[in-house]
């Protein structure tokens, strides 16, 4: 699928088709994060460096991978229409998976050339190469000779939708872009800048918002996320060796250790005044203070119950005014008690 403003949608925003996936494809390719697994067609991985054979007057130089990648692609001559219709059939009626296979070598070139027009984003054009023949896969496991279009029309968006899916994810150590939305503004922001100031405008956020049908706080907020340094929390602070890393600065987020011992020393002082105020109950109250408030688990107001010869709502109405003799007599016993066991 594509954007009206055509900005190719990413995978996991693609239309699928009804047909699921065939079964019997074997391939290298890894599974990409999508709608649905694409097939695992044998498609050729771009090559690791080849090493030249060794010569007594040369020295061993690795060749240029891409070109050994492109070397490769002229064994798999594009196809004509008519048998690119004859192998999508075969692949669709009987599963013939050799005719899939014929279908991803013959447009390999053109992952290639999708490839070229995102390699200003990404220094390793391998990478690129590769995520775009996991999307030429899928256009492959997807495509309907029968609805007219040519393959290579039809697969031209799902690669640029795998390349793009993998510069987000992976262009920064943060993700900026997480929804459909986020992402489309992350790869126009920057070009609607750019024609604005070539028409003379200056480009304010409001009139950003306006031409990208965006709000004006998402546009100043993907403007902060881009313009913000990226620092690893393992990186050093200092130039010395062994010197503290950026994440040793930050929060925890759970209690310091002076809430932990402030925390342990309150809970110490209530349970000392729990204990002296139970000492001056009856052996019911009593039981009902150390069985209900000091015991861990607490007994049941059914087991209390049946042990007094009560119901259960007895029970809880006894251990409702016990609790609130409670209240008064830690009010006159600890300082600021009502700032430490207000009633919510």
């Amino acid at each position: 699928m594509i954007d009206r403003d055509g900005t190719p949608a990413a995978p996991d925003d693609v239309a699928t088709a009804d047909g699921a996936p065939k079964k019997g494809l074997s391939a290298d390719l890894p599974t990409p994060t999508g709608p649905a697994d694409p097939p695992k067609l044998p498609v050729p991985a771009p090559p690791r460096a080849v090493r030249k054979p060794a010569s007594p007057e040369r020295s061993v130089e690795p060749t240029d991978a891409l070109s050994s990648y492109m070397a490769q692609l002229r064994h798999h001559a594009p196809i004509s229409r008519e048998e690119e219709r004859e192998l999508a059939l075969r692949w669709r009626d009987d599963g013939d998976v050799e005719a899939a296979r014929e279908l991803v070598l013959s447009n390999l070139r053109l992952v290639v050339k999708i490839a070229m027009d995102y390699r200003r984003s990404w220094t390793q054009l391998l990478d690129l190469i590769q995520e775009g023949n996991l999307g030429l896969a899928q256009a492959v496991q997807r495509f309907d000779p029968d609805q007219g279009a040519k393959l290579s029309s039809y697969a031209a968006y799902w690669i640029r939708a795998y390349i793009l899916k993998f510069l987000i994810d992976n262009i920064r150590l943060v993700r900026v872009g997480s929804s459909r939305a986020e992402r489309k503004l992350f790869f126009r922001l920057n070009k609607e800048k750019r024609e604005l100031e070539r028409q003379g405008f200056e480009a304010e956020p409001k009139l950003l918002a306006e031409r990208l049908d965006v709000t004006e706080e998402d546009v100043t907020s993907m403007e902060h996320r881009l313009a913000e340094r990226e620092v690893s929390f393992d990186a050093p602070v200092g130039t010395e060796e062994g010197s503290a890393s950026f994440g040793d600065f930050v929060a925890s987020g759970g209690p310091s250790v002076e809430e932990r011992v402030a925390d342990a020393d309150l809970r110490h002082i209530f349970l000392e005044h729990v204990h002296a105020f139970a000492e001056g109950l009856g052996d019911r109250d009593r039981q009902i203070v150390e069985q209900r408030l000091l015991a861990d688990p607490p007994r049941t107001l059914n087991d209390l119950g049946e042990e007094f010869g009560v119901s259960r709502e007895r029970v809880r109405q006894l251990e409702a005014r016990v609790m609130k003799k409670l209240r008064e007599y830690l009010k006159d016993e600890i300082v600021d008690f009502e700032f430490y066991g207000s009633e919510e």
